[in-house]
């Protein structure tokens, strides 16, 4: 690919993205969104917290050292934040984080 497609590309992305972020805003101005929307908005961030738990599981060995300790200082991380900010975007990406850090840093 030319440097003019690539560039090309990129702005159809972007404007594709921009339009799809915008349109629920256009859309719902004048109308209620369905029970479903709305089902979806209150239910999506405990159900994203529930996933990102069990994939952090999900390979964890229990049997043989350190038994999932840092899985489960991440969660209880998450935890806290949870509990002391009650925000559920802060506590997703700073539980992530720190569950990255201790992934990455930690090693026993």
């Amino acid at each position: 690919m030319t440097s003019n497609e690539i560039y090309l590309a990129i702005a159809v992305m972007a404007i594709a993205n921009y339009i799809t972020r915008v349109f629920p805003f256009l859309f719902f101005v004048k109308h209620e969104p369905p029970a479903w929307v709305v089902f979806i908005e209150k239910n999506f961030p405990p159900i994203i917290m529930t996933i990102l738990i069990f994939y952090t599981l999900t390979s964890v060995d229990f049997k043989s050292a350190p038994y999932g300790l840092k899985e489960l200082l991440a969660i209880g991380f998450t935890v806290f934040l949870h509990l002391k900010f009650n925000n559920y975007l802060v506590s997703i990406i700073l539980g992530t984080l720190f569950y990255m850090g201790l992934v990455q840093f930690f090693i026993v």
